[in-house]
C-alpha cells in the first residue's frame, strides 16, 4: 500500500508553531495537487489548506492568515506552516494527494498518510 508520510506534529503551548511535512514515496514522480486534513477528537475530517501545480493556494477560513502551506521543491511534498496556534487546531493532520504518477508511468489515486497528532494546550 502507497502512503504519504507526515511529520511534524507535536504538544505545543496556544500561540506557538508548528512545521508539518509531508512526504510521498520515492518513486512517486509527480504530483499534481497536495492539501492537509485534521480531524479533531469526536468531529469529521475537514480541509485545512491546499496547493495546487500552479503554486496556488486555498485556506479554510479558521485558518486564514494563521497557516501557509508551501510545496518542497527538493523532495516532493508539501509543507503546513502553523503559526498562532490555538487549541481549537488540536487534532490528528493528515497530508492527501488527490493523483499522483509513478517514476515508471503508474497512476495512484487518493493517496492519505498515516497522521501527525498536534495538540495545542499549555
Amino acid at each position: 500500500q502507497v502512503q504519504l508520510a507526515e511529520s511534524g506534529g507535536g504538544l505545543v503551548q496556544p500561540g506557538g508553531s508548528l512545521t508539518l511535512r509531508c512526504k510521498p514515496p520515492q518513486h512517486i514522480f509527480s504530483i499534481y495537487s497536495m492539501g492537509w486534513y485534521r480531524q479533531a477528537p469526536g468531529k469529521s475530517r475537514e480541509l485545512v489548506a491546499e496547493i495546487e501545480g500552479d503554486g496556488s493556494t486555498q485556506y479554510a477560513d479558521s485558518v486564514k492568515g494563521r497557516f501557509t502551506i508551501s510545496g518542497d521543491d527538493a523532495e516532493g511534498g508539501a509543507f503546513l506552516q502553523m503559526n498562532s496556534l490555538r487549541p481549537e487546531d488540536t487534532g490528528v493532520y493528515y497530508c492527501h494527494v488527490p493523483q499522483a504518477l509513478s517514476d515508471s508511468g503508474q497512476r495512484y489515486l487518493d493517496l492519505w498518510g498515516p497522521g501527525t497528532p498536534v495538540t495545542v494546550s499549555g
